[in-house]
């Protein structure tokens, strides 16, 4: 099918994402993974083609005689974290960062965010349902939203950052509304701007000249202490400190961690190895990229870690597996994908510290990693090439050219991962959401690390466009 799980949640092409396709995974969900008598919360983000996809998401939980509350245009974790608390089970109509003609539903039993074998299950059982009767969407219930603002309010204090001027970068994200109240409520003077209605795609793991640009202005023009801001449904975030340098995701995370008193972390292979560097964590488990990967390893951390469990992405996407006290108030567990709490969590230490974020951000162990990546690349020849650079060495010193040597060592864990002697790192893999090939590099200073994801991914373009001259 052309319509399929992805890293997280199923994803596909707004054209292909038909009402029988869409209902025949939303039914399937239901029928095998929701038990009889839980009720599902619907909710979606802001792109054109979502209200469409997510009445066909109503239509088919109705069909399957499940009470369903639709909860509008609301954050990710904002429905994640109200399902949990309430027991109920979750479908999210979005597709987070990827192109604007793409979308995508994200899937949760009253247990959390879908497992890779409940996945599988899902797509077994697509197409086994018969007729469903067309209905529209009512109107949208808030308090889900509520419901998360609240949780992070308990969690920070009213007033913990009084004095900060902070930024939102608002575009077309759905947490652009709840955040800046969160912030208010935390006594933070609120900068919104680059409010839109047209939808920006915007991928934290591969920012643009033009992203790094609007960081320095805003900060500047603003008198920023900090800007914020998310991918489209909410759950990657973004901060830039006072010097307007974006903070890329995993360093944000390690900061989160810190900040939270987080004892064991669970996170993909693509992320930095200051985490290991840090030495402030009983343990550090790497998984394959990609947040179920991330929730099963913290699930087994849970049986053995000394203290609080929690995870993050190289996106800065961040779970929380366990309740976490911090001076005196208790941080409500979230083990999915949540953009708010590693934002608050950062702003909040640097504010109780009276550090500059920046000084914050130069006192963590530093190891500079890149990421980007090539668009428009089919699974298939992304697969062809991956294949070729495990077992031809010409053509591996030919895409690798940019570390200078011979890798000393391979990690297969998700993609392609060569570290050096160097000690510099170059990855490579197929992205699971999108026709991308994203490249991943890590080296001694920021420009270094740039430098290897430039002149790799240059490399991998010249060999894509060989290869497709040679078909023809």
């Amino acid at each position: 099918m052309a319509v399929r799980f992805g890293t997280s949640g199923v994803r596909g092409l707004v054209a292909e994402l038909t009402r029988d396709v869409c209902q025949g995974y939303v039914r399937a969900f239901a029928r095998h993974l929701v038990p009889s008598g839980v009720a599902v919360l619907l909710g979606m983000d802001l792109r054109p083609s979502s209200p469409a996809i997510a009445r066909f998401c109503f239509e088919a939980l109705r069909a399957e005689d499940r009470v369903v509350v639709f909860a509008g245009v609301l954050p990710t974790p904002a429905l994640a974290y109200f399902a949990q608390e309430r027991g109920m089970a979750a479908v999210m109509v979005t597709g987070s960062h990827i192109p604007f003609d793409r979308n995508g539903i994200k899937f949760y039993t009253p247990a959390g965010e879908i497992t890779k074998s409940e996945e599988a299950l899902i797509s077994a059982h697509v197409g086994d349902a018969g007729p469903t009767p067309a209905a529209a969407l009512p109107s949208p219930q808030s308090e889900a939203l509520e419901v998360y603002r609240q949780r992070a309010v308990a969690a920070f204090g009213r007033g913990g950052l009084r004095g900060w001027r902070v930024g939102v970068y608002e575009h077309s994200s759905a947490a652009r509304d709840v955040l800046g109240q969160i912030l208010r409520d935390l006594g933070a003077e609120v900068v919104s701007f680059g409010r839109t209605d047209a939808f920006v795609a915007l991928d934290t793991e591969a920012l643009s000249p033009e992203d790094h640009a609007l960081a320095r202005q805003a900060v500047a023009d603003g008198g920023l202490h900090a800007l914020i801001t998310t991918d489209g449904d909410g759950d990657r975030p973004m901060l830039a400190d006072e010097t307007g340098v974006w903070w890329r995701g995993d360093v944000l995370g390690l900061a989160a961690a810190s900040a939270l008193g987080v004892a064991c972390l669970a996170v993909p292979v693509s992320c930095t190895t200051a985490i290991e560097r840090s030495g402030l964590f009983a343990r550090v488990e790497r998984t394959r990229i990609g947040s179920p990967y991330v929730v099963a390893a913290m699930a087994e951390l849970l049986a053995s870690c000394p203290g609080p469990v929690a995870g993050f992405e190289a996106n800065g996407g961040f779970l929380l597996a366990s309740d976490v006290e911090l001076e005196g108030q208790l941080v409500r567990r979230l083990p999915t994908r949540d953009a708010a709490l590693p934002l608050l969590a950062v702003l909040h230490q640097a504010a109780r510290s009276g550090m500059r974020l920046s000084a914050l951000r130069e006192a963590l162990p530093q190891r500079p990693t890149a990421s980007q990546r090539l668009t428009d690349v089919p699974l298939a020849p992304s697969q062809r090439l991956l294949g070729l650079l495990d077992e031809d060495a010409t053509v591996r010193r030919e895409i690798l050219a940019a570390a200078g040597g011979a890798p000393t060592h391979l990690d297969r864990t998700d993609g392609l991962r060569w570290t050096f002697a160097s000690g510099e790192v170059i990855h490579l893999r197929p992205s699971g959401n999108a026709p991308e090939l994203r490249c991943y590099s890590e080296a001694a200073d920021p420009a270094r690390a740039e430098f290897l994801v430039a002149k790799t991914l240059a490399a991998v373009g010249r060999w894509l466009a060989q290869a497709r001259q040679e078909e023809r």
